[in-house]
């Protein structure tokens, strides 16, 4: 369960195997800085995003890193945090009737709360990290937040909805598009989606083997802007007190590879693109 005014504890959030995980990895990365090579490759356009945000005549904001032009790498694995809802802890939504879908405002089966917020659109690109192909046949599992920081099947409030959880198979084109709200911000995290990804929609319908686990990050002018409308109650000041580097998750390396490009404004709503390596 979420704590008071939209809090998830750190700890229970990433629990401690992840924690040994992330501390070995910045262990690493702390020796690579001292011999100067992150510092070299921050510079690559290959790694590093630019999050310089375009307003345009109509107040609409487009956040967009920079292209690679070496081709995509890993996704980083990320932990899954405490509300997978695959089975893994608690519930299994991935085996039920109605997971694949694009919308996933609404709930589905006898389950009929609908999630709302600012519109948001995800776009995922799932790419063979080494030969920098499209993916096409593999699957996408999406879940997050509320726009008061709650999952639905875990949180008070949410527990009888399933609703910002859905499945799809990637295109040709390794593409997958869903239909959502912006998520809020909730304190000890920065804002973010998880997601799943398997090597086809039969092993994901079935909660089989895993290729993925990733989160993806939100620039934090988008966020602002989001978080300035009703109904987002709570997420601004729990914007204040993190940042992106600070993040458990995304903080090791600010995002590098999980920050979205992001479109759109915060009256029409938001489109977030993210090419994942797996």
């Amino acid at each position: 369960m979420l704590a008071p005014n939209n809090e998830a504890p750190r700890e229970h959030d990433l629990g401690l195997e992840y924690d040994l995980g992330t501390l070995r990895r910045r262990k690493v990365l702390s020796l690579f800085a001292g011999a100067g090579l992150v510092a070299l490759a921050g510079c690559s356009p290959d790694s590093t995003p630019s999050t310089a945000s375009t307003p345009s005549a109509t107040g609409s904001t487009s956040t967009t890193p920079s292209t690679s032009t070496a081709g995509v790498d890993e996704i980083p694995a990320e932990t899954a945090g405490p509300y997978p809802g695959d089975g893994s802890n608690g519930p299994n939504v991935l085996t039920e009737s109605g997971i694949v879908r694009s919308d996933i405002t609404k709930s589905f089966g006898s389950a009929s709360g609908t999630a709302t917020g600012v519109p948001l659109t995800v776009e995922l690109t799932i790419l063979d990290a080494d030969k920098d192909t499209p993916l096409s046949g593999a699957a996408v599992y999406i879940w997050h937040c509320d726009a008061q920081g709650r999952y639905s099947l875990y949180s008070e409030g949410a527990t009888n909805e399933n609703y910002l959880r859905g499945v799809q198979a990637t295109d040709a084109d390794g593409k997958v598009k869903f239909t959502t709200i912006f998520p809020a911000a909730y304190t000890g995290r920065w804002p973010h989606i998880h997601f799943e990804v398997y090597a086809s929609l039969s092993d994901a319908t079935a909660a089989g083997k895993i290729s993925a686990t990733s989160q993806l990050a939100f620039p934090e002018n988008v966020c602002n802007a989001v978080y300035g409308t009703d109904g987002y109650d709570g997420s601004a000041e729990n914007m204040r007190r993190t940042s992106l580097a600070d993040d458990n998750v995304f903080g090791d390396d600010d995002g590098v590879h999980q920050l979205a490009a992001v479109s759109g404004d915060a009256v029409n709503g938001y489109t977030a693109k993210l090419d994942v390596g797996v």
